[in-house]
């Protein structure tokens, strides 16, 4: 599968944005999906992540509550939705495709992801 990430961009703090992640082929809802990110001088780090069917999340605990995940495998696609954003919160955005035979909780270890995306830039600054 191949994966095109879009949508990051420059906010102010306390913004909104909205990522996008296009996904190829046929076999989309074979895949839990995940987001990442990586500052500048740090290690990729989790972000989110959704099962197969949607119906099972996970998020980091610095995003709980600002950043929702979902997915539609309709238009093979999955989104991550950004509110209350920090500076903090600045970092190259990528998503992640890990194929699965469960609707088991998705996963939140970068290793375990198969498919990466290019990236797209979020810069929270005012």
């Amino acid at each position: 599968v191949q994966l095109q990430a879009s949508g990051g961009g420059l906010v102010q703090p306390g913004g909104s944005l909205r990522l996008s992640c296009a996904a190829s082929g046929r076999t989309f809802s074979r895949y839990s999906m995940g987001w990442f990110r990586q500052a500048p001088g740090k290690e990729r780090e989790f972000v989110a992540a959704i099962n197969r069917s949607g119906g099972s999340t996970e998020y980091s605990d610095s995003v709980r509550g600002r950043f929702t995940i979902s997915r539609d495998n309709a238009k093979n696609a999955v989104y991550l939705q950004m509110n209350s954003l920090k500076p903090e919160d600045t970092a190259v955005y990528y998503c992640a495709a890990r194929p699965t035979i469960s609707t088991a909780v998705p996963s939140r270890v970068t290793g375990e992801y198969d498919y990466w995306g290019q990236g797209t830039q979020v810069t929270v600054s005012s």
